[in-house]
């Protein structure tokens, strides 16, 4: 939340695409400098204060796919394009506060079989706050984060981070989240998935 506050740092790092989690919709997103110029942009979410933005700020143009089915809260089909280049967006936050029982990472299971098709595509990203971690993995439980791996891993999907680093999941040493701010609680919950061509493309990029 208060993304207007925190964009001075943000943008130091030249992104390309933000995916942002708990952030304003357009109508609330009022910033008080000029510091964001976004190329293009598209937000979902059920709560004006709490949503999923995406902001362009090079030459990419977003397209929601026809396929989207916004039972899955939150993973976006998008389809990412410039003059040159496209590939498939899934923008996530796993995080559907009507589905009790399977909140967090099984929207992201539910997402990925449903979309099935898309994943063929050799040019597809996933990123965004899966809100999961292999360590939260129940005996028995379905759709849980070690699920989503596997089913990913067979559309020759592989998180960017522990390919870099050559970590496996649940044994992250760097966190992406503290609980409750407290750097005494890290976790590691968000997460870049790309696809193996994509990967192999980028293998020399400096993290």
């Amino acid at each position: 939340m208060h993304l207007e506050k925190k964009t001075k740092i943000i943008l130091t790092l030249n992104p390309d695409i933000l995916v942002v989690q708990e952030c304003e919709s357009p109508e609330r997103l009022i910033f008080k400098n000029s510091t964001i110029k976004a190329n293009d942009f598209l937000w979902f979410g059920d709560n004006q204060n709490k949503g999923l933005g995406i902001f362009s700020f090079g030459n990419f143009k977003f397209e929601l796919l026809e396929q989207y089915n916004p039972a899955f809260k939150i993973v976006t089909p998008i389809k990412v394009s410039s003059i040159d280049k496209s590939f498939v967006l899934f923008a996530i936050w796993a995080n559907n506060t009507q589905d009790k029982n399977n909140q967090y990472i099984e929207q992201v299971w539910k997402a990925i079989d449903h979309y099935d098709e898309i994943l063929n595509n050799e040019m597809t990203i996933l990123t965004g706050d899966f809100n999961s971690n292999k360590i939260w993995d129940r005996k028995h439980r379905i759709g849980n984060h070690s699920e989503v791996v596997e089913k990913l891993a067979k559309k020759n999907i592989f998180s960017i981070y522990h390919n870099h680093y050559n970590e496996e999941q649940g044994k992250e040493t760097k966190a992406t989240f503290y609980l409750q701010r407290n750097k005494n609680k890290p976790y590691h919950i968000d997460y870049c998935f790309a696809s193996e061509s994509l990967i192999e493309k980028y293998r020399n990029w400096d993290f």
